[in-house]
């Protein structure tokens, strides 16, 4: 039987991850605080009214040292810590002192690319990679596939999943596109496989690109997908250890 092995949210779109061990979800949400704030370049026409592609924003596939980005949010006051190899800790408030993370960012980003300009946040509205609010599930056999293929090291945290699952075959969750979940005490309806980027080339550790992903994935499984979106049907609390089966 499929369980929950990890829980994760990335507080800035592409910047950073979080560990957790519970997480309440709502219907047609996000998970909370993922993708609250996308950090929008000097190319950007994102201006925090609506919801716009991800190509508006610095991220993974175009800069591989923000993999390495780590993030911890403080719920009390929203102020979020990042951490990353190269860079001092950074605590601040996303609301009210993005000059301090812009100045904190720069140094990662090549001088060949477009800038980070600023934060955006749509209220009520995670900066997910789809049009609609989704939460991504992760199947961690899929990950042992391609570490066995790929003859080196995959960790999980390349894929940037939101709900990391153990007890499946490889590539089973494909076989839910179209099916409701229920994990915890929250249902979960799977909408489609997540077709990757270039981010997931990116050592999570180091920020290097070091691991040809989107090759092994078309070369050795004939797909370039990995994991599944979905979104939330029915509210409710997951927690690590969880059972997840559909209905």
């Amino acid at each position: 039987m499929a369980t929950v092995a990890a829980l994760w949210r990335h507080p800035i779109k592409g910047h950073g991850r979080e560990a957790l061990d519970t997480v309440t979800l709502t219907e047609g949400q996000t998970m909370p605080w993922d993708r609250r704030w996308a950090v929008a370049h000097e190319m950007s026409k994102a201006d925090g009214t609506e919801w716009v592609p991800c190509a508006n924003f610095s991220r993974g596939a175009k800069t591989g040292t923000l993999m390495a980005i780590s993030a911890k949010v403080d719920e009390a006051d929203g102020s979020v810590t990042l951490t990353h190899p190269d860079r001092p800790d950074l605590t601040f408030d996303p609301e009210r002192e993005q000059d301090a993370f812009l100045d904190w960012v720069r140094p990662l980003m090549p001088a060949d690319r477009a800038q980070s300009a600023r934060l955006v946040h749509v209220p009520g509205r995670g900066m997910t990679d789809t049009d609609y609010a989704s939460i991504s599930l992760i199947n961690l056999a899929s990950n042992d596939a391609m570490t066995e293929a790929m003859a080196q090291d995959i960790s999980p945290l390349r894929w940037r999943g939101n709900i990391h699952l153990t007890g499946l075959d490889p590539w089973a969750e494909f076989d839910w596109v179209g099916q409701t979940l229920r994990i915890g005490d929250a249902e979960l309806s799977v909408q489609e496989p997540i077709k990757r980027c270039l981010a997931t080339t990116a050592n999570p550790q180091t920020g290097e690109r070091d691991a040809d992903t989107l090759g092994t994935l078309n070369t050795r499984f004939g797909h370039q997908d990995f994991g599944v979106y979905a979104t939330v049907m029915r509210s409710g609390t997951i927690r690590v250890g969880d059972t997840v089966e559909p209905i």
